[in-house]
C-alpha cells in the first residue's frame, strides 16, 4: 500500500513529507486509515538521536487512532469500519512468560516498537503514526470505545497508559495522596487518571503559574518546588509521586515528600539523573522506581477506563505541516497539553 507521512531524514528532528509503502496484509493483520496521531516528547527524543542512532528516514508516532479499511483472513476481532487504536508497540514473541502475563512491553525477546525497529519477520524498519495508514497484527490493535472522542483519544495510547500503569501498580485508590511532577502531556493525564481513581492530587511545579490549569482538571493545587518552606512543610505528604519530567533533573528535593513506604515513579526521563542522596530512602523505606508503558490488555483497560470516567486528554489539533512547530514547543517545554495531528490534512497525492 502506497502512503505518505512525515519523516525525519537526519538527527536534526526536522520533519518532511515522505512517500513510502506499507506491507501487504498478512493473515493476522489489520489495515488502518489513521485519522489522528498524537505527538509525544519521546518522538522528539528519538528522531533527535538522544537515545542512540536511528534508522533514518524515520516516521515517528505511537499514539494512533483510525478506522479499519481491511483485515487479513484470520482476523476475528475487527472488521472494516471499526474504530481502533495502535500504541507504542506492534509485536512481541507472544510466548515468553512476560507476554503470557500480558506484559508484552517486557517481552524477553524484546517487543517491537511502533517505529524505528526491525519487523520481526522481514527486518524492514517499522514506521509510525505520522502517516495516512498503518498495518499491524491483530493482537496489537485495540478497540476505541464509542463514547470517546476520536479526535482526543490518541494521547491515551502513550501518555494515558504510561501514567495509568504506575498508578495502578503502586496501589493508588480512594484516599491516596498523589503528587505529579510536571503538568505537560504526561502530567495532565496522571492528574486526571489519579483523580478518577479517588486520589487527592497535587501538582509539583517550579512555579504556580499553572495552578488554575491544575485545578481545572481536578488537582487540589500546586506545590512550588522552588519554595523551600512549602517543600519542607510537605514532608511525608504523598503515598505516590509520578515524575513526568523528560530531561535530566534532581530527585533529591522530592524523595522527602514521600511518606513511609512511599514510591516516586520515573516515567519521563530515560538516561542520567543527578546523584541521589540516599538518606530519605533509607530512613523512610521510600522507593524510587521506574515504569514503562503497559501491556496491550492494560492499554485496552485504560481506554475503557477513560470512556467510563469521561476522561479525555487536553489536546491542541494541528495539521501535518505544523509538526515542526509542535516539536519546537516541546523542545522549550511548558506545554500543558498534547499536540494531535489531524491526518485529514495530509493527502496521499501530495
Amino acid at each position: 500500500m502506497k502512503t505518505i507521512g512525515y519523516a525525519a531524514k537526519s538527527s536534526d528532528a526536522h520533519m518532511v513529507p515522505y512517500h513510502f509503502e506499507r506491507r501487504n496484509l498478512r493473515d493476522n493483520d489489520v489495515s488502518i486509515e489513521i485519522l489522528y496521531s498524537g505527538v509525544c516528547h519521546s518522538d522528539l527524543h528519538t528522531v533527535n538521536g538522544d537515545w542512540g542512532d536511528q534508522p533514518y528516514p524515520l516516521v515517528p508516532g505511537h499514539e494512533i487512532v483510525g478506522k479499519v479499511i481491511d483485515v487479513g483472513s484470520q482476523v476475528s476481532k475487527y472488521k472494516v469500519g471499526d474504530h481502533v487504536a495502535v500504541g507504542c508497540m506492534v509485536d512481541s514473541c507472544q510466548t515468553c512468560d512476560q507476554c503470557e502475563n500480558h506484559e508484552e512491553q517486557f517481552c524477553r525477546d524484546g517487543m517491537t516498537p511502533t517505529y524505528g525497529a526491525p519487523d520481526r519477520q522481514t527486518g524492514e524498519i517499522t514506521q509510525g503514526g505520522y502517516s495516512k495508514h498503518i498495518v499491524a497484527r491483530e493482537e496489537f490493535v485495540m478497540r476505541v470505545p464509542d463514547s470517546l472522542d476520536m479526535a482526543r483519544t490518541a494521547p491515551i495510547l502513550c501518555a494515558g497508559i504510561t501514567t495509568y500503569t504506575p498508578l495502578k501498580k503502586f496501589g493508588v485508590k480512594q484516599g491516596s495522596r498523589v503528587g505529579v511532577i510536571g503538568l505537560g502531556g504526561l502530567g495532565h493525564m496522571a492528574v486526571k487518571l489519579a483523580v478518577a481513581m479517588g486520589a487527592e492530587v497535587t501538582v509539583l511545579s517550579r512555579s504556580a503559574k499553572k495552578e488554575q490549569e491544575a485545578k481545572n482538571i481536578g488537582a487540589s493545587g500546586i506545590l512550588v518546588s522552588d519554595d523551600k518552606e512549602a517543600m519542607e512543610a510537605s514532608a511525608n505528604a504523598f503515598d505516590v509521586i509520578i515524575d513526568t519530567v523528560p530531561v535530566k533533573h534532581d530527585l533529591n528535593p522530592y524523595t522527602p515528600l514521600l511518606d513511609i513506604d512511599g514510591t516516586l515513579v520515573i516515567v519521563g526521563q530515560i538516561g542520567p539523573m543527578e546523584e541521589p542522596i540516599t538518606a530519605p530512602l533509607v530512613l523512610g523505606r521510600r522507593r524510587v522506581a521506574g515504569s514503562l508503558i503497559g501491556g496491550i490488555k492494560e492499554t485496552q483497560e485504560v481506554l475503557d477506563f477513560c470512556a467510563e470516567h469521561n476522561i479525555h486528554p487536553e489536546c491542541k489539533m494541528i495539521n501535518a505541516d505544523e509538526v515542526n512547530d509542535a516539536f519546537a514547543h516541546l523542545e522549550k517545554g511548558d506545554v500543558a497539553h498534547r499536540f494531535v495531528i489531524d491526518m485529514s490534512s495530509l493527502s496521499v497525492d501530495a
